[in-house]
């Protein structure tokens, strides 16, 4: 199991607009990545319902998380898009 803790850099969170953004990116990875609170259990990332149900708050700690072949690219890049605030994946790292 590869992950990524990292904190959010989106100001509102993973809400509305952020969290299309990160699911966009999850599914373009290609790669099955699961998301979750730092103390909660994970939730599918390519899933726009699961990841708003987690209220997930500006600045809060998540756990990327993937077991795929590939995960450690996918999972540096969804990293990237989620501490930076970014508007789109990033193409490289």
């Amino acid at each position: 199991m590869v992950e990524r803790r990292v904190n959010v850099g989106w100001a509102e969170g993973l809400h509305a607009r952020p969290a299309s953004i990160f699911v966009r990116a999850t599914t373009a990875s290609g790669v099955p990545v699961t998301i979750a609170k730092a103390d909660g259990s994970p939730v599918n990332a390519a899933s726009m319902l699961a990841v708003l149900g987690l209220g997930v708050e500006g600045g809060e700690e998540i756990v990327l998380a993937s077991e795929a072949e590939g995960a450690d690219a996918a999972l540096d890049r969804l990293a990237k898009l989620v501490t930076e605030g970014l508007d789109e994946l990033p193409e490289t790292v």
